[in-house]
C-alpha cells in the first residue's frame, strides 16, 4: 500500500492512498466463496454452483462491496501509520477504481490540533471569599416571604406589586398570533413577567377597564417568529388583588419541608442552603476565570467539523428552549459560530490538560459530590444510590469532577489573589464569557 500525505492548511490533510489489485482481488474472491456457499440458484444444488455462475452473477456487487471495505481498511492503517488523528470522517474521492488495476482514491480530512497546553503561570485569578451574613440571611427570608405573597381582592385601581386577573387578545399585523391570547390570566404588576410595557399598562386600570397596549417584542425575544415585531394587545381586568406577605410562623415554615425546629430551625435550613449556593457561584466564577485564561493563553484552530457538529447541537437547543415553529437548520449557523468556537477549543484545551497531567477522576471527590446533591432531597440516601445504579449519571458526574481537577491543576501553577467579597457579590451571575 501506498500512501502519500500533503498538508492542505493548519488542520486539513489530503492523503492519497494506492492498493494493490491483488489485494482487491483477494477480497473480491473472499467473498464469491462466501456467497458460493449459500447461494440459491435454479437448477444448481446448494453450495455446488459453479464458480463462473456466481461470479457472472454476483461479482459485481461483491466487487463494490470489497472496494467499499478496503477504503474503510487502508485509511484506518494510512492514518495509524503516519500517526494522524482525524476530527470527523474524510471526504473520499476515487481516482482509479478500475477492474484489474490499483485502487488509487483521495481522502480529505481534518486533524485535531497537536499543542502542549502553556501560559499557566501568566494567569490571574481572583478567588472570592465570602460568608452568609445575617444580614444575608434576613433578606433571604424576606425574598421567601414575597414568593409566598398571598392576595386578596381591592377595590381600587391596580398598583406595582397587585395581581390582576386579565383577558387579552394579542396580534401582529392585524392577525391574532399563536399563545398570544388568554382568558383569566393572572399577573403580578412589576414582575416583568410579560414584554416590557405591558406590565406598565396596566397601572391605574380598574376592574371592567379595557387597555389597548401597542408594543414591541424585544429583538432578543425567545420566540423567534415575534422577535422585534410591533403587537397590539387589547387587554381587560377582571381583578385586581392587593399583596400580604405571610407570616414566619409554623404554616408558612412547614411550605418548605421544615415541620421542627421553628423560626431557628427554618433559618439554620435557609442558612445552609445559601452556603451551599454560595459555595457553587465561587467555585463556577473560578473555573469561569480559569477556562477564559486558558483560552487566551492557548489559541486553537479547531476543526471545521467539530465546529459544525456544534452548531448544531446549539441550534438544537435554541428550538427546544425557545420554541416557535423553527427547524434547527433553519437557524443562521453565524448566531452560534462564537460560541460553539469557544465550546470545541476549551473542550480540546482541557482534554490535553486532563493528558498532560495524567488526571482521572476523584472517586471521592464524586461521592462527596453526589452526596452535597443529594443533600438538597429529602431521602438523601436513595438519592446517592440512584446515582451509583445509573451509569449514564454517574459518569456526568465524574466528568464534572474531572474539569474540577483540570481546574484545581491550573490554579496550583496560576497566580491566585484571594479576594474578600460581600454574599450578594459572590452569588451574583457572572457576565457572559467572551468568545474566543
Amino acid at each position: 500500500m501506498q500512501v502519500s500525505v500533503e498538508n492542505t492548511s493548519a488542520l486539513e490533510r489530503r492523503m492519497t492512498i494506492g492498493v494493490p489489485a491483488e489485494r482487491i482481488e483477494t477480497e473480491v474472491n473472499k467473498r464469491l466463496q462466501q456467497t458460493a456457499r449459500r447461494a440459491k440458484v435454479p437448477g444448481f444444488r446448494p453450495g455446488k454452483v459453479p464458480m463462473s455462475v456466481i461470479r457472472q452473477r454476483y461479482e459485481d456487487s461483491a466487487r463494490q462491496e470489497a472496494l467499499g471495505d478496503l477504503i474503510q481498511a487502508t485509511f484506518y492503517e494510512a492514518v495509524v501509520e503516519h500517526k494522524l488523528n482525524p476530527a470527523g470522517n474524510p471526504a473520499v474521492e476515487p481516482k482509479v477504481f478500475e477492474k484489474g488495476k490499483d485502487l488509487e482514491y483521495v481522502a480529505t480530512f481534518e486533524v485535531f490540533p497537536e499543542f502542549q497546553v502553556a501560559g499557566f503561570e501568566s494567569l490571574a485569578i481572583d478567588r472570592l471569599q465570602a460568608d452568609v451574613a445575617d444580614a444575608d440571611l434576613d433578606n433571604m427570608l424576606e425574598i421567601l416571604r414575597k414568593q409566598n405573597t398571598r392576595f386578596a381582592d381591592a377595590e381600587r385601581a391596580a398598583q406595582l406589586d397587585d395581581q390582576v386577573t386579565i383577558d387579552f387578545v394579542g396580534k401582529v399585523d392585524g392577525e391574532v398570533f399563536a399563545g398570544g391570547s388568554a382568558k383569566g390570566t393572572q399577573l403580578v404588576l412589576g414582575s416583568k413577567r410579560m414584554i416590557p410595557g405591558f406590565e406598565d399598562g396596566l397601572v391605574g386600570a380598574t376592574v371592567g377597564e379595557e387597555r389597548v397596549l401597542n408594543l414591541e417584542f424585544p429583538a432578543e425575544y425567545q420566540n423567534l417568529e415575534l422577535a422585534g415585531k410591533a403587537a397590539e394587545f387589547t387587554v381587560t381586568v377582571t381583578r385586581i388583588a392587593a399583596p400580604t406577605l405571610p407570616e414566619l410562623n409554623d404554616e408558612f415554615f412547614a411550605l418548605f419541608g421544615i415541620k421542627d425546629g421553628g423560626l431557628e430551625g427554618f433559618r439554620a435550613e435557609v442558612r445552609k442552603n445559601m452556603e451551599r449556593e454560595l459555595r457553587q457561584a465561587v467555585k463556577s466564577k473560578v473555573k469561569n476565570q480559569v477556562m477564559d485564561g486558558l483560552l487566551t493563553a492557548n489559541p486553537l484552530d479547531v476543526p471545521k467539523s467539530l465546529l459544525g457538529n456544534e452548531v448544531n447541537r446549539l441550534r438544537v437547543q435554541a428550538v427546544q428552549q425557545f420554541g416557535g415553529n423553527v427547524k434547527p437548520e433553519q437557524l443562521p449557523a453565524e448566531l452560534f459560530e462564537e460560541q460553539a468556537k469557544r465550546r470545541v477549543a476549551l473542550g480540546l484545551i482541557v482534554a490535553e490538560v486532563v493528558k498532560q497531567f495524567e488526571l482521572k477522576p476523584d472517586e471521592a471527590r464524586v461521592r462527596e459530590m453526589i452526596q452535597e446533591m443529594a443533600s438538597a432531597y429529602q431521602e438523601p440516601e436513595q438519592v446517592v444510590a440512584w446515582y451509583y445504579k445509573n451509569d449514564q449519571q454517574l459518569n456526568e458526574v465524574r466528568s464534572v469532577v474531572l474539569e474540577e481537577q483540570v481546574v484545581d491543576t491550573v490554579l496550583q501553577k496560576a497566580n491566585v489573589t484571594d479576594k474578600r467579597v460581600s454574599y450578594e457579590e459572590a452569588v451574583k451571575p457572572a457576565e457572559a464569557p467572551q468568545a474566543a
